[in-house]
Parts: structure tokens; C-alpha cells; sequence
């Protein structure tokens, strides 16, 4: 996989332990990559990482604020990675609005820290800066959004999140572009991620899951939004072949220029469903029921999102894997799985199996050699 690229390769990532990273530096290390992390303390809802015993797995399990500039630095040149994929963020649209100036600070400046600590690194080394498909200026529109469309944001994530592309773009046209830059610069933008292993507060699937263990009803916010829901492998899958074609762009048959750029790894257009559609869904799996918690008091968020994937498509050869049904129903066991007393590392190895299993069968490009 990923014309095995990664083996023996280091890795740096940051914001490791938390839910998405996480699943990424268990398939990386499957891969036979040396990862080296970089993360704050884990909160007490980020328990995967210790759940897959990846401590024991990594090189160094690193522990830092990405805002802390020196720190951050030095971790990454003593690393001397030959790929960084930039995960750490605040990344909650309802805390954003409780700590402005934090999510600011983290998901902003952390990513100017991460570049800088880069400009002048003469190693060949590939980055992909993880972002996410709410840093579009959100008209609400039906259309999907695609790469060139404009940054923007309502809400303090939001808005940062467009801060942290603009960043990206400008340090790469900056102090990474020409055919002399030894690093190569991408962003990515996903959809709204799904998977086992998800206990932060206030996203729709760990409630639902809370909720069906305590035998109370779902309280759904915003029932009625559409989001472009996907399994965490997805994008996961897309951020590694991203890399992978970043650290070869002549086998991509693309210039490098357009490999250096931002890509959205969202799901397929039926995938685009709404926040009731999702729970009853995730509900037919586990049973419970649900309840209409809107209140039009809320914080405000994004009613309707959708992306476009056409570009990764055409220049990556990459496509989603799973359907919307394949997603839940994943998600859903996971969590029941581990409930019923399994190990969590186990049965998070198998579904990354499974979902490698069913890309070879769709002959996705990142399977093939």
C-alpha cells in the first residue's frame, strides 16, 4: 500500500492521541513507519490511543503545545522527519465559542509554528496539513464546495480553520515553492468524521452512543443540518496518499505545483445526509430512541455542507470506499464490540483490515503497487 513508502520512514504527527490521530499512527505504524508524536496531555475523553497501546508501538510519544513555538521546533528537527502530517487543533465548533482566543491561538498560530519550524529544512520531507471542511465561507448553499471556493467561517473554529489554509498557502508560496524546496506543502480538508473510539463532548456520535448506554433518549441538536459524514479511514487513507504522491509527484503524472496544493476528502454525494437521517441509522444498529433538542438559542452552526471531491478524484485517483450505511454500521460496531468486552486494539486492526480489504476490491489507487 502507498507503494510502501512509509516503512522504515519518520514520521511526525501532531495532536497523535487524540481520536483521529490516533487511528492514523495505528496504520502507520502497521505500515512500518517510526512515529514520533506530538500532543498535549490527553483529556479524559481521549482514551483511544491508550485503548490501541500505541505508546509501546511509536518512537516517541511526545508531549507539547503546538503554540509553544520553541518546544514544537526543536521536537521537529530532532526528528528529522521525512513526512509531518498536522492534526493538533481545537477542534469543536461549540468550545470555539467558549474559547475564542484559544482556538485562535492553537489552530492558527500552532500551524505558522509547525511551517516555520520547516523554513529552510533541507531534508526531502512531505506535509500535509489537516484542516476541514467548515473552513469554506459557508453560504448554505446546496452545491458542494470545491478547493478554489473562498475561506471563511461564522463560528471561531470555523473561521480559524479558513485562517490556518490561508496560512498554509502563504508560507508555501513563500519559503516551499520551486523546483530547489526540499519541502513539499498540502493541505486537506474532510468531512465530518466518524469511527469507534470517538468520546469528545457535543458531537452527535459519542452522544448517541453515551445516551444508548445510559438507556436515555438521543437529545439532537440542529436535527434537520446535512453533513458530509464519512468513516475516519477515509480521510485517513486520503492524507497518506496525498503524502505518498507528495514524496513521488512524477509517478502522479501531475506537476508538482497542483500536488502542492489544498484537497477535499469528503464522501460520496449520498453520503450527505442529515443529522436525524445519521442517529436513526446509527439507532437501527444499537436500538434506543431520540429526541428533538433544537433550541433556537444555540450557538449557531452550519445548517447544510457538502463537498466536492472531483479533485482528488482526477489528480490522486482517490475515492471514498465505504457508503454511508458501510460508515454507520462500522462505527456502530465498533462501539458495540468493545462494550461487549473486546479489545479495543483488536477490533480497531480489524476494521482497518476490512476497509483494506475493500479498497483492493474496488482496485483503489493507493492498494496497487
Amino acid at each position: 500500500m502507498f507503494h510502501d513508502l512509509f516503512e522504515g520512514k519518520n514520521v511526525f504527527i501532531t495532536g497523535h492521541n487524540g481520536f483521529k490521530g490516533s487511528w492514523l499512527t495505528a496504520w502507520l505504524v502497521a505500515l512500518g513507519a517510526k512515529v514520533f508524536g506530538y500532543s498535549l496531555e490527553p483529556q479524559s475523553h481521549e482514551v483511544l490511543f491508550d485503548q490501541l497501546r500505541l505508546a509501546s508501538s511509536i518512537k516517541c510519544d511526545g508531549h507539547g503545545d503546538v503554540r509553544d513555538s520553541r518546544s514544537l521546533t526543536q521536537a521537529i528537527l530532532s526528528t528529522q522527519p521525512d513526512f509531518v502530517f498536522h492534526l493538533a487543533a481545537q477542534p469543536l465548533v461549540r468550545a470555539s465559542y467558549r474559547k475564542p482566543r484559544e482556538t485562535f491561538e492553537t489552530n492558527v498560530l500552532g500551524t505558522v509554528n509547525l511551517l516555520e519550524a520547516l523554513v529552510g529544512y533541507s531534508k526531502p520531507c512531505s506535509v500535509v496539513i489537516v484542516t476541514t471542511d467548515k473552513c469554506y465561507q459557508n453560504k448554505e448553499w446546496l452545491h458542494a464546495y470545491r478547493e478554489e471556493d473562498p475561506m471563511g467561517g461564522y463560528d471561531p473554529y470555523s473561521a480559524s480553520k479558513g485562517c490556518a489554509e490561508l496560512v498554509t498557502a502563504a508560507y508555501r508560496s513563500s519559503f516551499f515553492s520551486g523546483a530547489d524546496s526540499s519541502v513539499r506543502v498540502a493541505s486537506a480538508r474532510a468531512g465530518n468524521v466518524i469511527g469507534g473510539g470517538d468520546w469528545a463532548p457535543e458531537r452527535i456520535v459519542p452522544d448517541i452512543v453515551r445516551s444508548v448506554m445510559s438507556g436515555t433518549p438521543v437529545s439532537v441538536r440542529n436535527r434537520l443540518a446535512t453533513r458530509p459524514w464519512q468513516h475516519v479511514l477515509e480521510p485517513i487513507s486520503g492524507y497518506l496518499w496525498l503524502a505518498s504522491q507528495l514524496a513521488q509527484p512524477k509517478n502522479c503524472g501531475y506537476d508538482t505545483e497542483l500536488l502542492c496544493s489544498a484537497f477535499n476528502f469528503g464522501p460520496q454525494l449520498e453520503s450527505n445526509r442529515s443529522v436525524c437521517q445519521l442517529v436513526e441509522s446509527f439507532l437501527n444498529h444499537t436500538g434506543g430512541t431520540w429526541i428533538d433538542a433544537s433550541n433556537l438559542s444555540e450557538p449557531h452552526e452550519a445548517s447544510r455542507l457538502n463537498l466536492a471531491i472531483d479533485k482528488a478524484y482526477h489528480i490522486l485517483g482517490w475515492k471514498p470506499t465505504w457508503t454511508f450505511e458501510s460508515c454507520i454500521e462500522k462505527t456502530a460496531t465498533w462501539y458495540q464490540a468493545v462494550q461487549a468486552g473486546l479489545d479495543p486494539q483488536a477490533v480497531t486492526q480489524e476494521c482497518i483490515e476490512r476497509y483494506i480489504q475493500d479498497a483492493r476490491t474496488l482496485k483503489q489507487a493507493w492498494t496497487l503497487g
